[in-house]
């Protein structure tokens, strides 16, 4: 992030441009939503700039920028749309101490105007470090077809109220009250006047006032394979109201920064024969926040109830009559199996698969593995890098044929995903070679769309960094 997003305060505060045609004109559109006092140096100014002039909305200087002219300025934009004279004018406003901007011109620009979403005083600024302003836009436009007009007259009835509001205690009560204001009692008393809505606030914070506190709930949430744009609809509305998030080591970053900036996050990570959180603190800390009142949300990679010790975790939430609710998530079987453009089951292939973890409390995970030898089975081991040679030589000994098909996901659905193709022979190799560090799904039984016609070589035959084509829609 090269343009750290900030709103200035502008009101009373000197904003001056220098330019007089269609450079200028386009900046001074959106200036002239502000509280500044605008002045304009130029020496042949554009007729709508000289109708504002005449409307008292800003000051016309029928010269070019001198030294001084900038002086007390918030913000310079440089808008001759003529380099030179653009540097000229945009080094007097650097002497003179102004934030500059030169239209058109990023590098030597001190800051940038971003395209605005104006709903005073709800303002929403939409920035691509001047990378893609067709794509600004286009966001702009997105957003005001979904934002009523009447959401700006809401929230200045709302600020009004603020401080009739702060007799609520600070934290969720506070925000429950607001909420309902935005999103319930608002915009249905809004369609009577803002008069109706000033009522409608008196009646809701009374109500308030007098409701008992919401009791801690905890919301146990599949996160999904890391994609951010595979979390549910639920997941992220249950994110954006947590007070409390503890969340396991797999969570990608890009789904922790959906969370309130002020919820609490509590890193609770576990790792196969490696440093973990003790089950039991976790579940100390469910049941600690959770009596505070706290809505608590366990973030568990993938689907919080495969392989995710949920049990234990709703054990213990029940042992203290805490209320709690499940919300599904996709597991990294789902997602690992579309990278490789495959599907679990398939008719004249097999009519089951089995889900196996690579390793349990004890150590490594012992399964049937006479059924799972037999020709056409297919299995997705999750945490089986560290198990594989183990697993391999289970198979092998109760006759799998060592031919089979084995494919390992690393990173499924995010940006760095890779696939490795081997056989059941080759396996250990491959992973040794491979020099994964990311969480991997192994599918046995399975290879990807393009090699499933037959297996030619023991060897590794693909370590790929990009998912497929199909993959990428899929994901």
């Amino acid at each position: 992030m090269d343009h750290f997003p900030v709103f200035l305060r502008v009101h009373g505060r000197r904003i001056v441009v220098s330019g007089g045609g269609e450079a200028a004109l386009a900046k001074l559109r959106l200036l002239l939503k502000t509280t500044g006092h605008i002045t304009v140096f130029a020496e042949t100014a554009a007729p709508e700039i000289q109708k504002w002039e005449e409307e008292g909305k800003l000051t016309l200087n029928r010269r070019a920028l001198a030294p001084g002219d900038t002086l007390c300025a918030a913000l310079f934009y440089a808008a001759d749309e003529d380099d030179a004279e653009d540097a000229r004018t945009s080094a007097i406003a650097r002497a003179d101490g102004a934030l500059v901007n030169i239209v058109d011109n990023l590098q030597d620009s001190q800051f940038i105007t971003p395209a605005i979403v104006d709903r005073d005083p709800v303002t929403i600024a939409i920035g691509t470090e001047g990378a893609a302003p067709v794509l600004a836009r286009a966001i702009k436009a997105d957003l005001e077809s979904r934002l009523p007009v009447s959401l700006g007259a809401l929230a200045k009835i709302g600020k009004s109220f603020r401080k009739a509001a702060d007799a609520l205690p600070f934290g969720r009560p506070r925000r429950d009250f607001w909420r309902a204001f935005y999103f319930e009692t608002g915009p249905e008393a809004i369609k009577q006047g803002e008069v109706a809505v000033r009522h409608g606030l008196d009646g809701l914070l009374a109500d308030h006032l007098n409701r008992k506190a919401r009791p801690g709930h905890v919301h146990f949430i599949g996160a999904g394979p890391g994609d951010p744009d595979l979390l549910t609809i639920k997941a992220q509305r249950a994110l954006d109201e947590a007070d409390v998030v503890i969340y396991d080591r797999l969570i990608s970053q890009p789904i922790l920064e959906l969370a309130r900036r002020e919820a609490i996050m509590i890193d609770a990570g576990k790792e196969g024969f490696g440093p973990s959180t003790p089950q039991e603190d976790i579940n100390a800390l469910l049941v600690k926040h959770a009596r505070t009142g706290a809505q608590v949300v366990r973030l568990k990679s993938g689907d919080a109830t495969v392989f995710g010790r949920l049990d234990e975790e709703i054990d213990a939430v029940d042992a203290h009559q805490i209320s709690w609710e499940i919300v599904p998530g996709i597991t990294a079987a789902s997602a690992a199996v579309a990278a490789i453009g495959q599907s679990l089951t398939k008719r004249g292939r097999n009519s089951s698969v089995r889900f196996l973890t690579g390793h349990n409390i004890a150590g490594f995970a012992d399964h049937d593995w006479a059924a799972l030898a037999r020709p056409g089975e297919v299995a997705a081991i999750y945490m089986g890098k560290k198990s594989a040679r183990f697993m391999q030589g289970r198979l092998i000994m109760h006759g799998a044929d060592r031919h089979t098909p084995v494919t390992l996901v690393e990173n499924a659905s995010r940006p760095d995903q890779r696939i490795v193709e081997t056989t059941l022979d080759a396996l250990p190799a491959a992973l040794s070679a491979a020099e994964m560090s990311g969480p991997a799904l192994t599918f046995y039984g399975l290879s990807k769309r393009k090699a499933a016609t037959a297996v030619t070589d023991l060897a590794p035959s693909l370590i790929s960094h990009t998912p497929p084509a199909h993959a990428q829609e899929a994901l």
